[in-house]
């Protein structure tokens, strides 16, 4: 057998650049590229592999390991799965920064490729610079912390090892039931040693996404329970994107006269006016969504993990009859709350109970039901644009001001803290798959770097990053990367002067305000940050916006602009949209607030409508 003499890192360079896929009936690359920030553990020899081979597999630098995976795995989300991006670091700290990106696409099941450096196999040296030694076991290393949050892991101990790993760690990732991260460590040892690898394993391949199909057992007895459904609903979440099952969803809920509700991952599913369209549900849900729940004696769960965000820690659904049905790939989150699992790809399972179903039809009066709920919702979403406003503006003020004003392709992208319910009950979708609010981690961090990677994946319309003051210190330089690499992204910089959101958890249930708007941390002088100078350094056009009424003309400047525009606005700490559910989290049993005894009494009350196990 012919074969080809290249180091470990060359021979994973030349197999990534191999893999390809197709895209809208394009062959393109499965990889599309690399975030690197290089160090000791892979500088001389994976970074030695990439840069020769730029124009096929650009690498991006980044400015932090996490947030650059992080931008790859947003990358990832706006590709629908169907292309991957790497992010590779050196050992140490730069290895266990990028954990929490690892973590954040195996919560939302995404794609992304995790290489990075280790310490030596043969040990000689140990210990060597950024090594955290675990004292009885020489074989750990901090890159073992990956293993819980990875779909697939290895470490490469020998050069020959990737001829099986790398093509496992790519089926893991392609195939909706198990995707998530794969996670490679590299000794930098083993990265140098050269190997006669047989030729045939650089071939090109083309890969696809699979669609399972359902067990036709499971099929029926959905059918069975859907055709005695009296007030059906759907749950539309993120694997309806993913399988791109969209259009067949929204068939199906149109001819079987079904309101379709979304998850924050599935969100944008349904344009917002379209008749079968019921609103967001759970926690950061609307009231019509929810009450539609409420009411409901079939729940058909399309993609979805059921997280308890949608379920309202399981309390939503509050009918004594009500079943559930499950669609999803994987068969882990298919049984969950012992639904009925029906394991197959969406777009295939929903085809199938399709055709099971003869002329079912949901009650006209039901859907009309929705339907007023919905207008309902509408119309208290109007009415944060009528409200006045004598200090400053609410998030729902801002929102909705933008979303009349953007274009219908405009991708709406958030993450963690206030923003995130504001934006999933306020954001009206005018396009199908134009949304990501990064809930399934709740990544602080996340908007910014995200960002970028989803501009990479849409070159065409903006891409809108709605980003709180909190996010935006916490996680902020890739400012500067979207601004250099040419990547225009438009940041909504929204500053209501500290954590407000979980501030406001903290008064709900009780508590005195403490250590979340910045005035009540510990401090021995209180400034604001000014948010649009430090955006300005980083490269991008800033302009600070005071008044509502200036918002839209600081909106078209935006959108004019030829490159990263950050609007910043101070934003009220206390308003906010009101529409959501139950949501549990630990009150004390005990306390000498009086506050936290009244919670405690309204936490227990809420707790007799969760479902447990049934």
């Amino acid at each position: 057998m012919q074969t080809i003499r290249l180091t470990t890192a060359q021979a994973i360079v030349k197999w990534l650049l191999n893999q390809y896929t197709t895209v809208d009936g394009e062959e393109v690359p499965v990889f599309a590229g690399a975030f690197g920030i290089f160090g000791h553990g892979n500088v001389t020899c994976l970074a030695e592999a990439l840069e020769p081979v730029q124009d096929r597999l650009p690498t991006w630098r980044g400015h932090n390991e996490q947030s650059m995976a992080l931008a790859a795995v947003a990358y990832g989300k706006a590709m629908k799965g169907r292309r991957i991006m790497i992010a590779t670091s050196s050992i140490g700290p730069g290895c266990t920064n990028m954990v929490t990106a690892a973590a954040v696409a195996h919560a939302n099941r995404l794609p992304l490729l995790l290489l990075s450096g280790d310490t030596f196999q043969h040990r000689i040296v140990d210990p060597v610079l950024q090594q955290v030694e675990v004292f009885g076991d020489p074989t750990v290393t901090v890159c073992d912390t990956f293993r819980p949050v990875s779909r697939y892991w290895d470490r490469i101990s020998r050069p020959e090892q990737i001829v099986q790993s790398l093509p496992q760690a790519l089926a893991v990732m392609l195939d909706p039931a198990t995707r998530g991260p794969a996670f490679l460590a590299l000794p930098q040892d083993i990265q140098a040693e050269a190997y006669d690898y047989p030729a045939p394993f650089f071939d090109r391949r083309v890969h696809y996404i699979r669609r399972p199909g359902p067990d036709p057992r499971d099929l029926e007895r959905a059918a069975q329970a859907l055709s005695e459904a009296r007030s059906p609903m759907i749950i539309a979440g993120g694997g309806v994107h993913y399988s791109g099952a969209v259009e067949t969803l929204t068939r199906f809920a149109e001819r079987r006269g079904i309101p379709v509700v979304e998850t924050v991952a599935g969100k944008s599913t349904l344009v917002h006016d379209h008749p079968n369209y019921a609103g967001p549900i759970g926690v950061t849900g609307s009231a019509a969504a929810n009450s539609v729940a409420e009411d409901a004696d079939l729940v058909l769960a399309v993609g979805t993990r059921l997280q308890d965000f949608t379920t309202g820690s399981w309390s939503v659904f509050q009918n004594p009859q009500v079943r559930f049905v499950s669609i999803n790939t994987a068969g882990w989150d298919a049984h969950k709350q012992m639904t009925l699992p029906v394991i197959g790809d969406a777009r295939v399972s929903i085809q199938g109970l399709d055709d099971l179903l003869d002329d079912y039809r949901a009650p006209a009066s039901w859907l009309q039901n929705a339907q007023n709920h919905i207008t309902q919702w509408h119309r208290y979403l109007d009415s944060w644009k009528k409200r006045e406003t004598t200090g400053r503006p609410a998030y729902a003020q801002v929102i909705q001001i933008i979303n009349d004003l953007c274009d219908d392709n405009d991708y709406c992208l958030s993450a963690a803290g206030g923003l995130p319910g504001e934006l999933t009950m306020g954001w009206r979708s005018k396009a199908v798959n134009t949304f990501d609010s990064e809930y399934g981690y709740s990544t602080m961090g996340y908007e910014v770097a995200g960002a970028w990677g989803a501009k990479m994946a849409r070159p065409d319309g903006d891409v809108i990053a709605f980003v709180g003051d909190g996010s935006y210190l916490m996680m902020n330089s890739d400012v500067y990367s979207t601004v250099m690499s040419g990547h225009k992204v438009i940041f909504m910089i929204l500053d209501n002067g500290g954590y407000a959101v979980i501030n406001r958890l903290q008064v709900n249930t009780g508590g005195a305000e403490f250590n979340n708007l910045l005035r009540t941390t510990r401090h021995k002088e209180y400034f604001r940050v000014d948010f649009a100078a430090h955006a300005e350094s980083m490269g991008a056009i800033v302009e600070r916006v005071e008044r509502l009424e200036d918002l839209p003309d600081a909106w078209r400047r935006a959108k004019a602009a030829d490159r990263s525009y950050a609007i910043v606005m101070d934003i009220d700490q206390y308003t906010w949209t009101e529409g959501g559910a139950w949501w549990e989290v630990g009150i004390p049993e005990v306390s000498d607030r009086e506050g936290v005894r009244v919670a405690r009494a309204a936490w227990e009350a809420e707790r007799k409508h969760q479902r447990v196990g049934i």
